[in-house]
């Protein structure tokens, strides 16, 4: 499976906005979003020039794709998935994003970011309804039970990650008891309730594999 090994600070540097890739790192003083790095292979003290409609269209496809952790090829399967399936697919492709196994993972405070969640699931840490599953893209459907293999709860990376759980929860649509950690996925996300994306425009990602 093709995955990018390069430094991932570059990637939220590109974007100009925090993708989260690191974790706690992302919310420290390292950030250089927090910084104010400029984007790499830029003169700071040039003018910025105009970009295109497809400029902008491509940044957020890009800034999307690489928030989840994904390559271009298995984005674009996610993609014609949501144009198949009823309904809007701008708010299709989110919800297939986040029934992600390796995303649900991250969702549940068992990991810090998507990448060590991925990690996690590839090395057979996570249960679904009581069956090993080591595929990152696994779609988890609603009344899915999310559990830390019993071996494994004693790992450090996965007790430090929840202490995040005590700071923020969960999102609206999980349910989690950090002491067995095991969590449930109750219900399909709604667009509106992933408010910490709410700054992405699925559209213009629409517009871009329309032409």
């Amino acid at each position: 499976m093709a995955r990018y090994t390069g430094p991932v600070c570059r990637l939220c540097r590109t974007e100009q906005k925090k993708l989260m890739l690191k974790g706690d790192r992302c919310k420290s003083d390292k950030c250089p979003i927090n910084r104010k790095r400029p984007a790499p292979g830029k003169d700071p003290k040039a003018r910025p020039g105009k970009r295109s409609d497809y400029g902008f269209q491509l940044r957020e496809k890009q800034k999307l794709k690489r928030i989840y952790g994904m390559q271009e090829k298995q984005f674009s399967l996610f993609f014609d998935r949501a144009l198949r399936t009823s309904g809007i697919t701008g708010e299709n492709l989110f919800i297939l994003l986040e029934r992600r196994l390796d995303n649900v993972v991250y969702r549940m405070r068992f990991a810090t970011s998507r990448s060590q969640a991925r990690q996690i699931v590839l090395h057979g840490h996570v249960t679904v309804n009581g069956r090993r599953v080591n595929v990152p893209s696994f779609l988890v459907k609603p009344n899915d039970v999310i559990e830390i293999k019993e071996p494994s709860k004693n790992m450090v990376v996965i007790k430090e990650a929840l202490k995040e759980f005590g700071k923020s929860g969960v999102m609206p649509w999980l349910q989690l008891d950090p002491d067995t950690m095991k969590g449930t996925f109750m219900a399909i996300p709604r667009r509106s309730d992933i408010t910490d994306l709410a700054d992405i425009k699925e559209q213009m990602i629409v517009e871009l594999y329309s032409k």
